[in-house]
């Protein structure tokens, strides 16, 4: 039985593979998840009405089993219509779940352009993809090592 609050079986079996700087994201309900992934990663859809689950609580989950280096958001060009309302209210959401994890990382805004290429890459293992539908509601982490 497992002691973490993860407890997706697909979700651990690709973590239990994953090893430093692999990249993991936490993609919200409009997220193109099938177009814009590594060549290496898999798919888990937990999609399974709009809102439910969200991408604060996947994240949740994901801290409780494994160490991370780095946590980005899909950061908002300065072009699009969004980026004059400022910080997305759902980014306090993931420092939250970051604090909570006792994580002293602050999040990165990677631009969105760029931010796809973040998860195209080889190290890319896993999508999870949630029903969230909060506006740049996605999380990519970066995993660490475990130390003694």
């Amino acid at each position: 039985m497992l002691k973490h609050q993860l407890i997706h079986p697909k979700i651990n079996e690709v973590l239990g593979r994953a090893g430093h700087h692999s990249v993991i994201l936490i993609a919200d309900g409009n997220y193109p998840v099938w177009g814009k992934k590594g060549p290496n990663a898999e798919l888990v859809s937990l999609n399974l009405s709009p809102g439910i689950p969200t991408v604060a609580q996947v994240l949740r989950a994901v801290l409780s089993a494994v160490p991370v280096d780095a946590v980005n958001t899909m950061g908002i060009p300065a072009d699009d219509s969004y980026a004059q309302k400022g910080e997305p209210p759902v980014w306090a959401e993931f420092r939250q779940e970051v604090k909570a994890a006792g994580l002293k990382l602050e999040l990165q805004p990677i631009l969105k352009w760029d931010f796809y290429k973040a998860v195209e890459s080889a190290d890319h293992i896993l999508t999870i993809q949630t029903g969230d539908q909060a506006l740049w509601g996605n999380v990519l982490l970066t995993v660490g090592c475990r130390t003694a």
